[in-house]
């Protein structure tokens, strides 16, 4: 018989774990944080109006990945396809929306791609070949970070393609895309936007944080210097590939929280999704026989309490 004491005792443990949960948010608004000044901070140097702000936003964060929830079961349950892209510069800020998309849904249902430069065999197939391999079957959403896209950006930029693999690309990605709507994949294409100050500071920052100084490479800081090469390739990019059957849709980006906050919104704003009702579930009583024995184990195997 479980007595009061026990039962607060274990609602106690299972808002404790609640919290826990919840604090993978706090970490990555910790790795997040601006090591110039303290108004980003989590710490004691917050201003009254900077906790405000800070809990609004998980506040709608929050809000939004519940019915993030609510679109996975909708998708997984009516067997719908999604293929989501997530392109802009370096620092924009698309790896931070996607985890946050990604925080409280099922892997099997929900799965990131990002692929790394092609190998030499992946060089000599048909361009998309790579991409394709990762679509998604019927209840199965797919977030590419970075996208067959890289050939009108950095392939172009940096000279990984010629001028005749960049307008076959042109002319073939409008009827790709085509294809994958008609065989009903719902295509949804971002592009994060930030100035040129904002990548600026973004890239110091990463110089700056022993924490994030992997995520800058030889490319990204090359990338910085041809800043304008990019714009260009970027507004043609924008104008050839934006098509009725998936358009792109541009994320002001300078203010990663909003950038979070709408484009989930805007991306929940596609789907007329519903709440998928789920059976009863009730824990079974653990069975108990008289004979078991569970063993210790040896002391030479537990991981030391160092906290």
């Amino acid at each position: 018989m479980h007595t009061p004491e026990h039962h607060d005792d274990l609602l106690k443990r299972i808002e404790r774990d609640l919290i826990d949960g919840y604090d993978e948010e706090l970490e990555l608004e910790i790795e997040d944080r601006n090591m110039s000044g303290p108004a980003e901070s989590l710490g004691v140097g917050d201003t009254d109006a900077d906790k405000s702000r800070r809990m609004a936003y998980f506040r709608e964060l929050f809000k939004l990945q519940g019915e993030l929830v609510k679109l996975q079961d909708w998708v997984s349950h009516h067997k719908k396809k999604v293929v989501i892209l997530f392109e802009g510069r370096d620092a924009a800020g698309k790896g931070g929306v996607i985890k946050r998309i990604t925080q409280r849904l099922n892997p099997r249902v929900c799965r990131v791609v990002a692929l790394p430069a092609p190998n030499d065999r992946e060089r000599t197939q048909w361009y998309f070949q790579r991409y394709a391999s990762h679509l998604p079957a019927g209840g199965e959403i797919v977030l590419f970070d970075r996208s067959w896209y890289n050939r009108a950006g950095v392939e172009k930029v940096m000279g990984f393609c010629n001028d005749d693999e960049y307008e076959e690309f042109f002319r073939s990605v409008p009827e790709f895309e085509r294809m994958l709507v008609r065989s009903g994949i719902t295509l949804i294409k971002y592009w994060f936007s930030i100035s040129d100050d904002e990548q600026h500071l973004r890239f110091l920052g990463r110089i700056h944080d022993p924490l994030k100084q992997w995520k800058l490479s030889p490319m990204d800081l090359e990338s910085r210097r041809r800043w304008e090469d990019y714009t260009q390739v970027k507004e043609t990019m924008l104008e050839r590939t934006h098509i009725p059957e998936a358009p792109w849709w541009v994320v002001p980006a300078d203010d990663k929280k909003k950038a979070r906050l709408n484009c989930i919104q805007h991306l929940l704003s596609h789907f007329n999704y519903h709440e998928i009702e789920r059976p009863e579930v009730v824990l079974p009583t653990r069975v108990r026989n008289p004979d078991y024995i569970r063993h210790p184990v040896p002391d030479d195997m537990i991981v030391p309490e160092i906290y």
